[in-house]
């Protein structure tokens, strides 16, 4: 079967993979989308995440939906072979301090499907054909297409970051950064009661994805005089990535509000105007992946078609450089899936 394959920072090969066979508790699901996220682009282009950075060849990907083929000896096989899931994309150790606390997104020994975190690094699931634990698959809400459901993991991300900031509702939050996770802030934000939602970016056609989200209002991050920029905010997500939006939150959020840090900064130290944290007692807190906001994603996806607008592609498996090369042109597009239906045993 094929597989897409970072093996080095630009390196990235559409190989042929041996085919899984699922051992006790697993299931094997033929992949159908998986989405280009804006870790999968770091390896491609950076050789890492953050911190985490390539050692081996690694199976990227793990916002993936598909179809349930097997299961191995012993595995409940529920749900049913032929069942349209979603994958949920950690598998935490469940016995360390955080997972003890109710923190599995933050577990010590957490396997990530298509990280480099550790090593042996774990595989992910940009494949025809993957094996997880049988305790990841999501069957999909009635009325849920598996297009759609491939906006399940970032969306998660994006409700954890919203819960992170705390109780939204009737309140004016900011999301710096209009990429995928950033649009899908904006719409997590709106589900959860916010009364009005500025999104800011440096690019327009990000700005309009934001508005197909739900944003309330759209802002130039190079246009500090816009109208539209609002003077004070209750809540901020920093989901940019860059000091600058986390200097925009830490100056526009009221005082005592609260800024939730979800991009990914650069390996380092970040400048950050730390004074304003103190002066204005602002809450600044980060937000790192999810738990069980996946499976409330998908409840939301069900009730949200318009969230289909912020796929701006669906390109074939052998055509992986070129989905890339797409999703990280943000001025041409949001969300990039691959298909993997061509490979379809």
């Amino acid at each position: 079967m094929l597989g897409c394959v970072i093996h080095g920072q630009g390196d990235l090969r559409v190989d042929e993979l041996p085919t899984p066979s699922p051992g006790p508790g697993e299931a094997l699901v033929a992949v159908r989308y998986g989405g280009v996220c804006g870790s999968d682009l770091h390896y491609w282009r950076h050789g890492g995440v953050g911190d985490f950075r390539l050692r081996e060849p690694m199976v990227l990907g793990h916002e993936i939906v598909g179809t349930v083929l097997a299961y191995g000896a012993g595995a409940d096989a529920a749900p049913a072979p032929g069942t349209a899931v979603a994958v949920h994309p950690a598998t935490p150790c469940g016995v360390c301090p955080e997972c003890a606390a109710g923190r599995r997104n933050v577990c010590r020994d957490t396997r990530y499907l298509g990280s480099a975190a550790r090593t042996p690094h774990v595989q992910g699931g940009f494949a025809a054909q993957v094996v997880v634990p049988v305790d990841q698959l999501r069957p999909l809400p009635a009325g849920l297409p598996l297009r759609r459901a491939a906006l399940a993991e970032p969306l998660s991300v994006a409700l954890h970051a919203v819960r992170r900031a705390g109780d939204v509702r009737g309140k004016r939050v900011l999301v710096t950064g209009a990429g995928p996770i950033g649009c899908l802030v904006v719409a997590a934000a709106k589900a959860a009661g916010a009364a009005h939602v500025t999104a800011t970016d440096l690019l327009p056609r990000a700005l309009e994805y934001a508005v197909a989200a739900g944003a309330d209002s759209t802002v130039r991050a190079d246009e500090p005089a816009s109208p539209d920029r609002p003077s004070e905010v209750d809540a901020a997500v920093e989901a940019s990535g860059v000091a600058a939006g986390l200097d925009t939150c830490l100056r526009l959020v009221r005082r005592g509000g609260t800024v939730v840090q979800l991009g990914m900064l650069p390996p380092g130290r970040s400048d950050f105007p730390g004074n304003l944290l103190v002066s204005r007692e602002i809450d600044l807190r980060g937000a790192f992946r999810f738990d069980e906001e996946f499976d409330d994603a998908l409840a939301l996806l069900s009730k949200e078609p318009r969230l289909d607008d912020l796929i701006s592609a669906v390109i074939p498996l052998p055509q992986a450089t070129s989905a890339f090369t797409l999703a990280a042109d943000r001025a041409k597009s949001c969300k990039v899936l691959l298909d993997f239906s061509s490979q379809a045993p």
